[in-house]
């Protein structure tokens, strides 16, 4: 494969286990880059599909899904549908994602579906409307080392890990680095990690500031400064299919969220002035 193309940049939100607030962050992360100029699209490969509920798509707006993505039946812009947050768009996850790794997993390209969509999308230039010249791609990954979770890594630059502030932490990580070495060394030899951002911290919990001293030790400056909090407002926000940040935006998970944006966006300045 050619070397992925600057823009827009593809995070990947991957972590293998589930309840670690990975949809959550990608949700809400979208929202706050849009809220500081970015266009954003979120790229829900979850069969579940809750990154596309949690941005008030209702199932059957969902005509043309990531399913027909990555089986090359339709574009990334037929796949976009702008949200509620200016700015910000989703490609939106059906359950036929289920039968998909059945159906490529003989195709020579299967673990490229997802770059060779992106590609052509930034290849279209002018013909491209204003509000889908996206300078961001979040992919919210399902919690397993799938197909799915394989096409979202080789189409990215870099992956984010969300990481629960829980006893198991570490060992979930430990994986999750292998798998981004296996896919770097097979297929995307420029992904690299751009960061890991601890989730459901509770300060008065011991264990919680146990395990953001142990991931700090073993990782270094690899983990953002900011920790997005356990959060009342953050966990209801989804059911009334809203981001946080449009749900209550003073509350502390929605400022934690902000503050990692612009933490990601200093991070991206550096990067590109190593690279330089």
């Amino acid at each position: 494969m050619s070397s992925l193309p600057e823009s827009p940049r593809v995070l990947t939100l991957a972590n293998q286990k589930g309840g670690v607030g990975k949809t959550t962050t990608a949700i809400n992360l979208g929202t706050a880059l849009a809220a500081i100029g970015e266009t954003v699209l979120i790229v829900d490969v979850d069969p579940q599909g809750n990154a596309s509920t949690g941005l008030g798509i209702d199932r059957q707006a969902r005509q043309v899904s990531t399913a027909e993505l990555l089986l090359n039946e339709a574009t990334l812009m037929e796949a976009a549908i702008p949200t509620a947050v200016p700015r910000l768009s989703v490609a939106a996850s059906t359950m036929d994602l289920l039968g998909l790794e059945q159906e490529i997993s003989g195709d020579k390209d299967r673990a490229f579906r997802l770059r060779k969509a992106i590609e052509t999308h930034g290849k279209m230039g002018d013909e491209i409307p204003e509000e889908k010249r996206f300078t961001y791609v979040l992919i919210d990954c399902p919690p397993s080392l799938n197909l799915l979770t394989i096409n979202a890594m080789a189409a990215a630059h870099s992956i984010l890990v969300p990481l629960q502030c829980e006893f198991f932490a570490l060992e979930g990580l430990t994986q999750l680095i292998q798998t981004v070495n296996q896919v770097k060394g097979a297929l995307n030899p420029e992904l690299s990690i751009h960061g890991i951002v601890m989730t459901m911290y509770d300060s008065r919990n011991n264990l919680s500031n146990q395990v953001v001293e142990d991931v700090r030790e073993h990782m270094g400056d690899k983990v953002y400064e900011t920790i997005i909090p356990r959060n009342v407002r953050v966990s209801e926000a989804p059911s009334y299919g809203k981001p946080a940040l449009l749900y209550d935006l003073k509350c502390s998970g929605s400022q934690a969220y902000l503050k990692l944006a612009s933490e990601i966006i200093q991070r991206e300045k550096k990067l590109r002035n190593k690279a330089a």
